[in-house]
């Protein structure tokens, strides 16, 4: 998912924290963490915690999904907790610049310009910039209400359409892209609408109020298969612009940031990885190895 990293800082339900795993005295990588954290003994998480199945609430208000389940493999190796905090997903770096945040994990795409600090639209820089350790490859789907797609079989369908995406995301980078493929072609425009999160925009979809949503693959088949019992949505077309997520750190902490790659390549050969994967069904975006900015 593509961030931003500016606008308001303010963040919806950052007193809403969760402790995924528990520290871990014998742990192989404890040493690889920077002496303050060990000290503390928690990593905070920053995370937009609506992001099914990604990491998201269940039923009784507990934090799951594929990060906090990767969280929880991770701790056992570094001997420490992760912490989720949640917050919208387009202050979740600026929340790590401003350090209330050690990390953040909340299927963030690894970009170039998320890299160096720049902002996706008007390709000025608005910061620092951070690192990524990259877990995941994801692409992006279009889904609409089922038996409803209204002729839209790719992006290029979009044109004179409503689109709703969560704000910040590689989603709506990529409607404003298609958008203005529409307006070169002498098409209507792409109507995007845009929400805090994912969910808000799934409910306007499925009130009626637009013709089609977008959001990463493994989010948009979860949604696909759980709304309404699977009666809600359908996926339409194939996955693209297909990246690594992220779990991005600070530029300045790069032992933190090492230790999390470390981490990842543990769970990754123990094979905690494979079954956190299998246990929510996005086998498919499995990689071999965690890489640091492998991102473009």
């Amino acid at each position: 998912m593509l961030l931003t990293a500016c606008g308001d800082q303010t963040q919806k339900g950052a007193s809403d924290q969760e402790t995924k795993g528990t520290a871990v005295t014998s742990a192989p990588l404890a040493d690889r963490l920077p002496q303050a954290i060990r000290d503390k003994g928690v990593i905070k998480v920053g995370s937009d915690i609506a992001y099914a199945p990604v990491e998201f609430k269940d039923k009784d208000g507990k934090t799951v999904g594929i990060d906090p389940d990767l969280a929880e493999a991770m701790s056992k190796q570094l001997g420490v907790t992760f912490q989720f905090e949640n917050g919208t997903f387009d202050t979740l770096i600026t929340g790590l610049r401003a350090k209330r945040y050690d990390i953040a994990m909340s299927a963030m795409t690894d970009t170039k310009d998320r890299q160096q600090g720049i902002d996706s639209e008007t390709k000025k820089k608005v910061g620092e910039g951070v690192d990524f350790v990259d877990y995941f490859n994801a692409g992006v789907s279009i889904y609409t209400k089922k038996g409803a797609d209204k002729g839209i079989k790719a992006w290029a369908d979009l044109c004179g359409k409503k689109l709703v995406v969560q704000r910040g995301t590689v989603s709506e980078d990529l409607a404003k892209a298609e958008s203005k493929k529409c307006t070169d072609g002498k098409k209507p425009a792409i109507a995007i609408e845009a929400f805090d999160t994912d969910q808000q925009a799934q409910t306007r979809l499925r009130s009626g109020g637009a013709d089609a949503g977008s959001s990463d693959f493994p989010v948009a088949a979860y949604t696909v298969k759980t709304s309404g019992g699977g009666k809600d949505f359908q996926i339409v077309g194939g996955q693209v612009e297909a990246a690594p997520y992220g779990i991005a750190v600070a530029k300045s902490n790069t032992q933190l940031r090492d230790a999390i790659k470390a981490a990842m390549d543990a769970v990754i050969a123990n094979g905690e990885y494979k079954k956190v994967l299998d246990k929510w069904g996005v086998a498919q975006g499995a990689v071999t190895e965690a890489k640091i900015n492998g991102g473009s």
